[in-house]
């Protein structure tokens, strides 16, 4: 597994990444990087101030840190996620309200980011169209297996997310990637 894993373990934490913008914010610095509060107003629509208390909040979790040597002069601050990858069990948080409304949350998330490519994926040069798929399947698992599931699954993502892009002139999009394992019926 990647080096730049932050486990999240604290509740003030875990309800500072979950809000939506915050957690979109996140989401933009791990993409494109470094940026400043203007230019992730302008990829959000939000107004350079909301911007400003969100990142304000990512900072104070220690999720976002100024990056002064991006600046060109004393006023400019530009921002960069402390992590590349943020980690965290409900079951860590026992009986912790903030725990159980930040599932929600990333289910949410998760939902509307799959909601979204169904209904824009015709506007894309039709390579794109039928890459991105979808799965699903039932196994039968001890807690010691599903936690061998989730690190082995993690590794791999990890190659991805480590390498250094080849510069082959192969297109690259950002690709969202989620996985859950939850218990249940069939």
């Amino acid at each position: 597994m990647s080096e730049d894993v932050r486990e999240i373990r604290d509740s003030k934490v875990l309800a500072a990444m979950s809000h939506p913008l915050r957690r979109r914010l996140l989401d933009l610095l791990h993409l494109d990087g470094p940026a400043t509060a203007s230019m992730l107003a302008a990829k959000t629509g939000q107004a350079v101030g909301n911007i400003s208390h969100h990142i304000k909040v990512l900072a104070a979790a220690k999720l976002v840190e100024q990056a002064p040597e991006l600046a060109r002069d004393q006023r400019e601050r530009w921002w960069r996620r402390v992590s590349k990858t943020l980690k965290w069990a409900a079951a860590d948080f026992p009986d912790d309200p903030v725990a159980e409304a930040a599932e929600v949350l990333v289910l949410d998330r998760q939902t509307a980011v799959a909601r979204q490519w169904i209904a824009e994926r015709e506007s894309y040069p039709e390579p794109w169209r039928g890459a991105p798929f979808a799965m699903d399947t039932w196994l039968r698992l001890s807690t010691d297996e599903l936690d061998e599931l989730n690190e082995r699954v993690l590794l791999l993502i990890s190659e991805f997310e480590d390498r250094v892009e080849p510069g082959d002139g192969i297109e690259r999009r950002p690709v969202f990637f989620a996985a859950r394992a939850s218990l249940g019926q069939p």
